[in-house]
């Protein structure tokens, strides 16, 4: 049971992750040292803290509001953040037309 939430967890963490603005600017600040170890120390350990974080705060806010409320707060959320930047592309693409 426990292998596999692990395995879930990495599997869902590992792709949301990919191309994110966070392996964008590690990149970004890998290429312009000479020291990329530092560079991926340095993220590793800050998104190792910001999932601690998430972690931490899913579990204690668990205790207080039922998993359906917190599943449907968090599914408006990226609902609400996909439509905002379907809206935005829309709008550029509209003014990219215009110019």
């Amino acid at each position: 049971m426990i292998l596999s939430l692990l395995l879930s967890t990495f599997i869902t963490i590992f792709i949301a992750e990919l191309g994110d603005k966070t392996q964008l600017a590690t990149l970004t600040m890998s290429g312009s040292s000479d020291k990329p170890l530092a560079v991926f120390l340095g993220s590793s350990t800050a998104l190792i803290l910001a999932s601690l974080v998430g972690a931490l705060a899913g579990g204690s806010i668990s205790n207080f509001v039922p998993e359906i409320i917190l599943k449907s707060i968090a599914s408006l959320t990226f609902l609400i953040l996909g439509l905002r930047l379907f809206i935005i592309s829309l709008n550029s693409n509209e003014n990219d037309n215009k110019e």
